[in-house]
């Protein structure tokens, strides 16, 4: 009787055991879940998955293939990945005509890559996935839709005999991957919906928003920051000569030298026409100047054609320049220091166009009568 009573007791023990672990579980998913939707910049949601994937897998490497910009489903692993070793020679994009995509659209299912070698078509070319060696290939679907592609390399060897991935490791990395999806969805409609379809550049409001927290945090952390204002010189000209369809283009090429010309840390937005608006994080007065002119003369020589007619195009700039160390400048709003660049820039313009002007003290006492007036 006793035996029978000890065996009971362990198995109650058991059940007990299996349900703290699996309660452990959904915790866990839940706070990665937490960590997912609190991220909504793209770049910075991939590493975040990244990370997760890693510390929770316990493998050296991870890397992610995703849509390389919102108006394709093709895929790239581009800067998404941390441990593995590129090859040079190889190309790391996968079309969405892929057969991976019609694969992994079949089902909910993860792969070796022994298993997808058997699945995939004979011939068909997976050096992109290949080349990396992994040990899992996890498929990321919403919706049934393929948004990504997850690969994970060998696990830590922690020295308790185990060389696979057990059940439970897929099972939670199938969790992960649908977590991740969803996050990646939501990020996709709020960087479409922030986003100038044309330019690809954010959009206005957008800016603001993102200028109203960086301001904050500079004045937390003494940082300082500059917000640079970009105007086409004699836009009218290229709609009424040329038509809007050369305007666009005008504007398309100006907005992709401005993103060009900004780090990772910056934001450029389109202000409205053919104004344009950087924020620039971390800088002075003498780096704003340097990226401001920069851009100006990169668009003056760029070699912009048109139905076979080269377009002289020139922007006007104007840069002001939070700095929480100067006490006339620490209670700047968005509004104050964007309507500061702005002032600078119609200096710019009033002298003769294509050129850079800094938004000095004068500037900045005349703005604060007028929003005393106000």
């Amino acid at each position: 009787m006793e035996k029978k009573g000890s065996n009971k007791k362990k198995s109650s023990a058991m059940i007990i055991a299996e349900y703290e672990k699996k309660l452990y579980d959904l915790q866990q998913l839940l706070e990665i879940s937490k960590s997912f939707s609190s991220v909504l910049e793209f770049s910075a949601l991939v590493e975040a998955i990244l990370y997760v994937c890693m510390c929770q897998l316990r493998v050296l490497s991870a890397g992610m293939f995703c849509a390389d910009n919102i108006e394709t489903n093709t895929l790239t692993l581009s800067n998404n990945y941390t441990g593995f070793d590129l090859d040079p020679d190889v190309s790391y994009v996968i079309d969405e005509k892929h057969p991976l995509f019609s694969l992994f659209a079949s089902g909910e299912k993860i792969f070796t890559l022994e298993e997808l070698r058997e699945q995939l078509p004979e011939g068909t070319d997976c050096s992109a996935i290949e080349s990396l060696s992994p040990s899992l290939i996890v498929p990321m679907k919403y919706q049934g839709h393929i948004n990504g592609i997850l690969v994970l390399g060998d696990q830590i060897d922690l020295g308790d005999d185990a060389t696979d991935f057990s059940a439970e490791d897929k099972q939670q990395i199938i969790d992960i991957a649908a977590l991740a999806s969803m996050a990646i969805n939501n990020t996709v409609l709020i960087e479409r919906s922030s986003t100038d379809m044309m330019t690809h550049l954010k959009l206005k409001y957008f800016f603001y928003k993102s200028l109203e927290m960086k301001i904050e945090i500079a004045r937390e952390h003494g940082i300082p920051l500059a917000v640079i204002m970009f105007d086409v010189d004699f836009f009218k000209r290229f709609n009424d000569t040329y038509g809007h369809a050369c305007g666009d283009i005008v504007l398309q090429r100006v907005a992709n030298i401005i993103q060009g010309g900004v780090r990772e840390q910056d934001l450029a937005a389109r202000y409205g026409g053919e104004e344009f608006v950087v924020m620039l994080y971390n800088a002075g007065e003498s780096e704003a100047q340097l990226v401001a002119e920069r851009i100006r003369s990169t668009v003056e020589s760029d070699n912009i054609v048109y139905e076979g007619v080269h377009m002289q195009v020139t922007i006007s700039a104007g840069f002001a320049v939070f700095d929480p160390s100067d006490e006339r400048l620490r209670d700047l709003t968005p509004g104050n220091l964007v309507g500061l660049a702005d002032k600078a820039l119609y200096v710019s313009k009033r002298n003769g166009r294509n050129r850079v002007t800094f938004a000095d003290a004068s500037m900045l006492d005349d703005n604060t009568a007028t929003e005393k007036k106000k």
